[in-house]
This record gives structure tokens, sequence and C-alpha cells, in this order.
């Protein structure tokens, strides 16, 4: 179809008002007695473009329907003052337009490719097309594998490479049937229908615009695949330009990640798995070596255990990269201490971790939840949990030590 037009305004509409003009900076809605843009409709969005006359233009940055009849172009005057009764030159934009029948048509392919992979069970819950890229929600009740997803991009490029004549028919709702066109559920559909086929591959009733043959799509790529619902999976892709792009951004990604490991292309891979393991054995070696400096400084601060009020207390300030290190520390500390209360604090990147403690015998006078809470709240913070062992985060290392020091005060009140 032709996309560009001469066309005459029949109405304006600015902010939601019936108006006879339109100046420079307003957004604007036209309808005009004919158009070549293409109204948002079944996931395709609508087209861009411009309407143009000798003094002015408007740039048009959507297509709408109105009462699912009319197209409303939509856009920002740029130049000059439109009226109604004007006569204006409606042109699309061709790239975009090209774009978005690239994208839709590779929805056919796609969602043949995915009943030859995954099964005739397989159903479109939606999609949306624009110049970019393509969206394709589907009916399937399990995860897609990496396997599955090579052989649909490979079938949908086999039939891109294939050249396939797209063509777009009326025809009757059972004639189309008949011929085996797939149909959404859920749509509604009038006596005549408009079935586009893909050769013999694929046949769809549809209202969208179409490439003239596969070829025009170029390149089919999967960026994304996942669950978005209860038996239902959904596709991103890219075609075309898009399809290009991606395909230059992976390898430049994988030239320098090879840059860097100081290797080629073909052995980046084996030179990565090779530094994952090794990374993973010092990774042991560092937890082991943790371990022992967790167990040097848990002796050294048994030192530290104060009575009061016939309770054995410590509290002390610890290295200690995470909350797990240091309850890790705790559970050390409860083990060797065997009756009191433990709290420990660490800083970390400004912040303040608390783990405290309570053994056993004293659970009945003692909570180290509420405890906890109210140590971490001198810097700022809060926390809670279990009689026997919580923990709590503060907002100011500063006050670390000063809060360490109210734990005996927190603990005998406690104990009134």
């Amino acid at each position: 179809s032709s996309l560009e037009t001469e066309s005459k305004v029949l109405a304006l509409v600015v902010a939601g008002e019936q108006v006879d003009r339109a100046y420079p900076g307003q957004e604007v809605a036209v309808i005009l007695d004919r158009t070549p843009f293409y109204a948002e409709s079944g996931g395709q969005t609508g087209d861009q473009g411009t309407l143009s006359w000798s003094e002015g233009e408007v740039l048009v940055s959507d297509t709408q329907k109105i009462s699912g009849v009319m197209f409303s172009q939509v856009g920002e005057v740029s130049s000059g003052v439109i009226t109604t009764g004007q006569v204006v030159t409606a042109r699309v934009n061709s790239e975009s337009r090209r774009a978005i029948e690239r994208n839709h048509s590779a929805t056919h392919l796609l969602h043949q490719a995915l009943k030859e992979v995954l099964g005739t069970h397989v159903n479109q819950a939606g999609s949306l097309v624009k110049p970019s890229s393509l969206r394709f929600d589907f009916s399937h009740f399990s995860s897609v594998t990496q396997e599955e997803l090579d052989r649909v991009e490979e079938i949908v490029n086999n039939q891109i490479l294939a050249t396939l004549a797209v063509q777009v028919v009326e025809t009757s709702k059972e004639e189309a049937k008949a011929q085996g066109a797939a149909a959404l559920f859920g749509e509604k559909y009038g006596d005549v229908v408009r079935m586009v086929s893909m050769g013999e591959f694929s046949k769809e009733l549809c209202g969208g615009t179409h490439v003239r043959s596969t070829g025009e799509i170029g390149l089919f790529r999967i960026s994304s695949e996942g669950g978005i619902g209860a038996g239902l999976r959904r596709i991103e892709a890219v075609t075309g330009y898009g399809a290009i792009l991606s395909s230059k951004e992976e390898s430049r990604i994988v030239s320098q990640i090879s840059s860097l490991l100081r290797t080629n292309k073909t052995e980046a891979l084996t030179k990565v798995e090779a530094l994952l393991v090794t990374l993973k054995e010092q990774e042991k070696e560092l937890q082991g070596l943790q371990q022992k400096l967790a167990r040097n400084e848990v002796s050294s601060l048994l030192d530290k255990v104060v009575e009061s009020s016939g309770v054995k207390i410590l509290a002390a300030k610890v290295q200690a990269p995470d909350m797990d290190a240091l309850r890790e520390m705790t559970d050390m500390l409860k083990d060797k201490l065997k009756s009191g209360v433990i709290v420990l604090g660490a800083a970390a990147d400004g912040k303040v971790n608390f783990v405290a403690a309570v053994t056993k015998d004293l659970l009945g006078k003692l909570h180290a939840g509420n405890i906890v809470k109210e140590v971490a709240k001198v810097t700022g913070g809060g926390g809670g949990g279990r009689p026997d062992m919580a923990q709590a985060g503060g907002k100011d290392a500063d006050k670390l030590d000063q809060a360490l020091e109210k734990v005996a005060e927190i603990v005998n009140f406690s104990l009134k």
C-alpha cells in the first residue's frame, strides 16, 4: 500500500476539545478523510510520520483508532498553523514502517516454529510489534530449553532464507479455517477475514502490515525467553538491522573479553572456564583462612567477657564481612561460653551489622531479639528475631562502640 497520500483535514482535537486550528508547539490529534497511516491494533504499534503543507508540518508520533473506524494521527505542530478543511500530504515514516513489518511478519513465522518445536498446543496469547523489536506471548506449561530456542531460531531463519511469498487475501471465516489459518483465541472476527499466508509454512488471520517476502526480514534473533504467568511464556526478539546490531554487539563483547584474557575468540570460553575453577578453589581456600581467623578471634574475645547481675556478657566489635560471618562467629562463642549473652557488632560500608545470642539456660529471662533491637537503636537502626538468636542493622558506624557499651545496661534492665 502507498505510504503517502493527499488528504483533507476533517477534524482537529487539542487537549480533548475539538478546534478549528492548531498552532506550533501544540499536541494535536488530526482526523483525515483518507490516510496511509496504520493505527495501533492487534499488537502492532501505530505509524509515525508527517503531515505537511506549504507553510508548515505536524510531526506524527502515533496513530490511534477512534471508535474502531476512524484513524487519529497524533503529533506536535512543528511549524505553521493547521486548520480544518486544509489539504495536507500525509507521509508515513517508511523506515519505521518497514521495521514494524519485518517484526510483525517474524511473529507469524515464530508462532509456527514454536508449534513445530514445542507442540501444536502452543497458541499466541498476545504480542507487541514495534520498529525496534517484537514480543510474543504464548501458551506452554514448562520452561523452554536453550536447545529448543536454538531450533526455533533456526526454523525461522530457514523460512526467511527461503524467501517465501507473503500473500494477503480477504476470504470467509469458513474458507480460512478450511485452509488451516490460525486465529487468535478471544479475538472477534467478522464474516470477511484477512488471511496472511507465508508460502505453505504459515497461515494466520491478521489485520496488520507485512513484508512482501520473508526474505525482507533479513535475520531473526531471540533476545530473551521466560515465564510471565501460569502456563504462559514470553519471547522477545529482533529482526533486520536490529538483529545485525545485536550480533555485532555480542561479537564486540566477545572481542573485549578475549582481549582482557589475552587470548583469541575461540579459546576465550576455555580460558573463562579455567579461571572459574581457579576462582572457586581460591574462594574455598579463603573461606578456610577466614574460619581459622574467626576461631583465633573467638579465643581472644573470651577474655572480654564481663559479669553483671550474675550473667556473663560479651559485647564486642569484630571484623566480619557480612551477617553470615557474624552469625558463624556468634555460634562459636555460644558453644564456648556455655552460659551468657553475646552481642557482636561489625562495621560494613558505613553501616553496622549486629548479632545477639542468649544461651538456653537464660531463655526464660532474656530475649535476644529484644536486646539486639535496643542495641541497634543507638546506631539509628533496628531489627529483632528469635529469643536465642537475632540480628539487626544500624546506619551510623561511628556509634558502634557506644551501642556495644549499652549492652550490659540493656541486659540488667531486662532482668528486672
